[in-house]
């Protein structure tokens, strides 16, 4: 496996900082960011080394005025790939999204302009996603004469339902503002998408690791099993998670309480 200083990155940059918080920018702003093969593979390699090198969040944004317009539609048409082709391209987005899903490191989407596309099922993936003003949401596979190919069925249906991912699909529907939060596109509509998504990824890093790493990969998995399957589960992870020694001290603090309180927003 390549350790992060080792990764040879073109279309994506990575850095991560002090506090282990990885910004993670598509770089592709000519392209509006559409995702090429060879930035899956980038992506791959990228959520294969984030979990293993002390990266403790990782803020996923891009560079120009667009988040991400989805497949490269003109190295797919390019390429004129035969069907298993193409199915193995889609093969290696599910590689790298499930990598971003279940990796156990928090990821917060940094969303602007157009997350279209392969651009929501990437943005799917993430933990959290942040949109600004700017941000806007569609499927046009359908007015391509495509299908998804990259998660949408499983990720985009989840949060918008299956009604709504067919209209988006069968008409072009785009969602944006408000109308997007309250579907579940996105969780927070700010001013600066950025800003606010590394003011969440401080304040997932003052979590204990462990509890992180449950929260980002035990979650998606018991939403897989069966409810008697995940009900036992879940037991498990807790039984693991709720008797880490870093939970002691917070405990403790909350029992003489010394520990802040959960209080409604001012």
């Amino acid at each position: 496996m390549k350790r992060l200083d080792d990764l040879d990155l073109t279309f994506t940059t990575l850095e991560v900082d002090a506090e282990g918080i990885a910004t993670l920018t598509l770089n592709r702003p000519d392209k509006r960011n559409a995702l090429n093969a060879a930035t899956v593979d980038e992506l791959i390699d990228i959520f294969t080394a984030v979990p293993r090198a002390g990266v403790r969040a990782v803020v996923l944004k891009a560079a120009g005025t667009h988040f991400c317009a989805g497949l490269d539609l003109v190295e797919h048409h390019q390429e004129d790939r035969r069907p298993e082709e193409f199915m193995h391209v889609c093969l290696r987005w599910h590689e790298a999204f499930n990598k971003m899903e279940y990796g156990g490191v928090p990821v917060i989407a940094a969303l602007k302009g157009a997350v279209v596309g392969g651009g929501l099922e990437l943005a799917s993936s993430a933990h959290i996603r942040v949109a600004d003003a700017t941000t806007y949401f569609a499927l046009p596979e359908g007015q391509r004469g495509l299908f998804t190919g990259g998660g949408a069925t499983i990720r985009v249906a989840d949060l918008v339902g299956k009604a709504r991912m067919i209209d988006m699909m069968l008409t072009g529907r785009v969602y944006q503002g408000e109308e997007a939060i309250a579907l579940g596109l996105a969780q927070y509509l700010v001013e600066d998408s950025e800003a606010k998504a590394y003011e969440l990824a401080r304040a997932a890093i003052s979590n204990p690791p462990l509890s992180n790493f449950a929260i980002c990969s035990a979650i998606s998995h018991l939403q897989n099993m069966s409810a008697m399957d995940a009900a036992y589960m879940e037991s498990v992870v807790a039984g693991i998670v709720n008797t880490q020694p870093a939970s002691r001290g917070r405990l403790a603090a909350f029992a003489d309480k010394s520990a802040a309180r959960v209080r409604p927003n001012e």
